[in-house]
This record gives structure tokens, sequence and C-alpha cells, in this order.
């Protein structure tokens, strides 16, 4: 064989095995621990979950979202103030809009719901994306943990969901992604396709024991453990 092409054949492993190792060790490298020093100095048991800004121009999102968060919460170890309660004490006091809801100062709140803490949600990705061959349906949230009683930032995260996470495009041929995209269209036309998206998505933030998610609440039998 050649020395000069073996010289080069050489140059090209060597690159493609360092490339290797440090997209493997980019890929191991493990997220930024949160610091949870306030939030477990402030020890919340009860959640007031505000109405979520809707930064998307799907009217549906807030309702939405709302409605699926008591469930992680409270499976999370909280007690988690109806949604319902919360929306219509609200609407009785002036606060039509959720910009308006989370702008009441948290002591405000803290003196009419008696909540530890306040859960302050917006949604800035909800519904479906059309492509020519198919569709993706997101929900992305964003979250803060507030502790009503000083104001104070305990938690905040993100999270997201996407029906292309089980979406398979490699069969089927061109024809069949066709075909599966008018009727992926069509299902979304006539149902809310991003509900349950939203729902995923609030357990992904709202769950306890994720990596830098929230802490177990005392309702929990995890309570306290590391």
């Amino acid at each position: 064989m050649d020395i000069r092409f073996q010289r080069a054949w050489r140059c090209i492993l060597t690159v493609a095995v360092t490339t290797s190792l440090l997209v493997l060790q980019g890929c191991a490298t493990p997220p930024k621990p949160y610091d949870y020093t306030a939030y477990k100095e402030a020890k919340p048991a009860s959640i007031l979950v505000l109405p979520p800004l809707n930064a998307t121009p799907e009217v549906q999102a807030t309702p939405s979202v709302m409605a699926q968060m008591t469930q992680p919460l409270a499976e999370s170890g909280y007690y988690v103030l109806p949604v319902s309660l919360v929306d219509e004490t609200l609407k009785s006091n002036g606060m039509h809009t959720p910009d308006e809801a989370q702008q009441i100062a948290p002591a405000k709140l803290r003196e009419i719901f008696g909540a530890d803490a306040g859960l302050y949600v917006k949604v800035t990705r909800y519904g479906s994306v059309y492509k020519v061959v198919n569709s993706e349906t997101a929900v992305t949230l964003e979250a803060k943990l507030v502790d009503l009683r000083n104001g104070r930032l305990l938690w905040e995260g993100t999270a997201s969901a996407s029906s292309a996470e089980q979406s398979n495009n490699s069969q089927g041929g061109l024809i069949g992604l066709l075909v599966k995209a008018v009727v992926d269209q069509i299902i979304s036309a006539s149902t809310d396709r991003s509900h349950p998206m939203a729902g995923l998505a609030s357990q992904r933030l709202l769950a306890a024991g994720r990596p830098n998610g929230l802490l177990y609440g005392p309702r929990s039998p995890n309570y306290g453990k590391p």
C-alpha cells in the first residue's frame, strides 16, 4: 500500500476516534446541579398554580396546560389549590387574564389563598407545525416556584414534549409519508393534539425526583430523602 495513502488513512482514523471520544464525553457530561438552598429552607407544603402566560397564538394553551398541572404536583407530595377555585377567585377580583394574575404581589396572593408557594408558568410553544411530508405537535413550558411569604425564588425549570419523539419516518416510503402527513393534518384540525403533549410536558416539568426538578413535598414518602 502506498506510504502516503497509509499516512492519510491513519490521520482519518485518528480524527474519527478523537471526534467520537469528544462526542461521548459531551453526552456524558451531567447537568450542573441546581442550588436548592432556598427551596429546602422554605419547605413549601401548599402550592398555588397561577394561570399560565400564553406566548403562542393558540388560545386553548392556557386552560389546557393549567388543567393538567395539579396531578404531577399532588403526586409529588404537595397540596395544590383547586385550579377552578383559583380561576373563579381571580376573576371575581377583576383579574381576567394570566398576565394580570401573575402581576399580583406574592404577599397579596398569600393573603387571599394562604398558599406557601406560587407556581408561575409560561407556555412558549403549543400547537402543530406542518411540513412537506410530516407534522409535529409540541408543547414547551417554563416555570418558576416562588415563596409567597417573601417573594423569594425557590426553583425554576423548563420542559418540552413532542409528537416527533414517537414518530418513525423510515417506513412506507414517500407515498406513506405523504399519506401520513395528510392524515395527521386532518386529525390535528379536528382535535387538539397538543393537549396530551401539554400533559406530558407538565409531567416532565413538575414530577419530583427528576434531575434539577422539583423536590418532593411533605405529603410524599420520599420527602426529605436525598
